[in-house]
């Protein structure tokens, strides 16, 4: 018992100057994939996030829900087809993509972070973010229109400064407004790299259900600890970086190129993985520095 109470103090001491060093800076932290399935893994994560706001980080939340879209999709009768790593959204599925995320996950997210002791506030991104359309991409020898995909132009972040200043915890929808009014579906990545960026975090942090970047995606032991931007791009044109991976990486750099100090891909399915990023000295994942 002794030895246990001992090992707990030690931990927290540890903590301590991570604490002292990051209160009262934010942190945007991107949550998505596989760890967004499991009730368990969701409620634990959100209460690692709850941890950081009690110590007097200021987290801001950007959510995926690319498995839930995909599950209403198919319930709808439209199959899920993405290029370079983006969804394909026509006329048909924004509406679906909409309503999952701003009127399900993101609303589902912010009542588990409330039920924790934290005081979150739900922001649907078209009140952030101002996009367009991207361009056809190219697949093999075809250009496909993703539809309603979007570039982010500008960021609208008032809203969410307000709230960080309140003292309340910002849970962002990954979606845009175009000039018109409509809807445009963003890469929840390209999202939380860009308000990142806006907010010059102290860091920006993926949460998916990998364990960081990898050399050999299907071999754990090749994963990459920490690299810099330089580095980064060398694997990018290697082809080590590609596929799905490519939108969180590209940004990831954008993000230290607007000022984010350093940007860390880690597991939340992991018990406390987050916790054990920040608040520990060996870390977990892969952090890119400048």
């Amino acid at each position: 018992m002794q030895n246990t109470l001992h090992t707990r103090m030690e931990t927290l001491m540890e903590a301590l100057p991570y604490i002292q060093k990051y209160r009262g800076q934010t942190f945007v932290i991107k949550y998505g994939g596989s760890a967004m399935e499991d009730d368990e893994v969701v409620a634990r994560m959100l209460k690692d996030v709850v941890f950081l706001e009690a110590v007097g980080i200021n987290p801001v939340l950007i959510h995926g829900g690319g498995k839930a879209i995909t599950s209403r999709m198919r319930e709808a009768g439209i199959a899920a087809r993405f290029v370079n790593g983006l969804r394909v959204t026509d006329a048909a599925s924004i509406g679906i993509v909409e309503e999952v995320l701003d009127s399900v996950i993101n609303p589902g997210i912010v009542a588990h972070l409330n039920a924790s002791g934290g005081r979150a506030v739900g922001i649907p991104g078209k009140r952030v973010m101002r996009g367009r359309k991207l361009g056809p991409q190219k697949e093999g020898a075809e250009m496909v229109d993703l539809g309603f995909v979007g570039e982010v132009l500008e960021v609208r972040l008032e809203e969410v400064e307000r709230a960080i200043a309140s003292e309340a915890l910002p849970v962002i929808s990954p979606l845009a407004m175009d000039e018109s009014g409509a809807s445009l579906n963003i890469n929840a990545d390209i999202a939380a790299g860009t308000i990142a960026g806006g907010l010059r975090a102290a860091k920006m942090i993926y949460l998916s259900d990998v364990p960081g970047l990898m050399r050999d995606p299907r071999d754990p032991s090749t994963l990459i600890s920490s690299a810099n931007r330089s580095e980064i791009r060398q694997l990018v044109e290697d082809g080590i970086i590609a596929g799905g991976m490519l939108p969180k990486v590209d940004s990831a750099l954008n993000a230290l190129q607007r000022g984010v100090r350093k940007v860390h891909f880690i597991d939340g399915r992991t018990p406390h993985g987050l916790l054990l990023e920040v608040f520990t000295d060996e870390g977990f994942g892969t952090e890119i520095i400048a």
